[in-house]
């Protein structure tokens, strides 16, 4: 067809082809990249320049900007067909509740065009403790920390893009990421710290997702999402936190951590690991596997940690 008659003909070519904008481009958004087709430009922001040329390898357009600067965001507008955004909320906030960042980006994207879809990746920590329950999407939200609280802001901020726009809006809820090939990624340094876990009666259950999954189901619900809906991720293992230390130790070769009382931990453990010791849940993947029709390629993390042996 000539490009006189053809829509995409008399664009330019920036424009022929679906953009897709990673936002937070790290281990899991480099992952990302890495699997989405080649017919596709991808974009990532970064607020540091040293990065650039290691984005540049990977095949990635980077773009400079700060999702704590806002004004170096605007060229964001009307820039990408899709949107994931992989950004964690600020560490220290004034106004601890919020999540400045994603409210930022938000503001950029609708300075034009919007995206035909934007993922956010949350996490699992906005449901708080259940107290070892089996957790589907419909459970109520009781963050415990802030760090959950700024997702449930940042959650709440995306799905009234969505709801007020029309952009479809797909958020997944996210446990503990792992990866052999992950900086800190595998139980392994832990174990060699013999850092201590609960003693079973006060143990909590964890939930887990591994990185190359996660990527996969990132890519899924930027086409398969379904409008404003939400997915945990997450794989169909099913264990308390002292029996994954324990497993992982098995695989390595290395001796099983010891076990605590509570009382105990709450006295020789950092409070950001103890934070992690007082929520128990399990998540309910069924949603990701049926609505994201994801087949997950480590289904439990005995398949996904096997591969690496002492």
């Amino acid at each position: 067809m000539p490009s006189n008659l053809n829509p995409l003909g008399a664009l330019p070519a920036r424009f022929r082809r679906q953009r897709v904008l990673i936002i937070g481009c790290g281990d899991v958004g480099l992952r990302v990249a890495r699997q989405l087709p080649s017919r596709l430009k991808v974009i990532a922001l970064t607020s540091s320049p040293e990065r650039l040329p290691a984005l540049r390898r990977e095949g990635i357009t980077p773009l400079l900007g700060n999702l704590d600067a806002p004004v170096t965001l605007r060229r964001l507008a009307g820039l990408a067909t899709r949107v994931v955004h992989l950004a964690p909320p600020p560490g220290h906030n004034p106004n601890w509740r919020n999540d400045p960042r994603t409210l930022a980006l938000l503001r950029a994207l609708r300075l034009r065009s919007l995206p035909k879809a934007l993922v956010y990746g949350s996490t699992s920590g906005v449901y708080g403790d259940c107290g070892g329950a089996l957790v589907d999407e419909t459970w109520g939200l009781s963050p415990n920390t802030p760090r959950a609280q700024r997702r449930v802001h940042a959650e709440g901020q995306v799905r009234l893009l969505g709801r007020a726009t029309g952009t479809p809006v797909h958020v997944l809820r996210i446990p503990g990421i792992y990866a052999t090939d992950r900086e800190g990624g595998t139980p392994r340094g832990r174990l060699l710290k013999g850092t201590p876990v609960l003693r079973h009666e006060d143990d909590v259950y964890t939930s887990h997702i591994h990185a190359d999954d996660l990527a996969r189901a990132c890519i899924a619900a930027l086409w398969r999402g379904k409008p404003q809906r939400i997915s945990n991720v997450c794989d169909d293992t099913q264990l308390l936190m002292g029996d994954y230390f324990d497993l992982a130790a098995n695989l390595y070769g290395l001796p099983r951590p010891p076990r605590v009382a509570r009382s105990a931990a709450n006295e020789q453990l950092p409070l950001m690991l103890l934070s992690f010791m007082s929520e128990s849940r399990r998540l309910d993947n069924q949603r990701m596997k049926k609505e994201l029709r994801l087949v997950l390629r480590y289904p439990t993390v005995s398949d996904g940690l096997g591969g690496l042996k002492g």
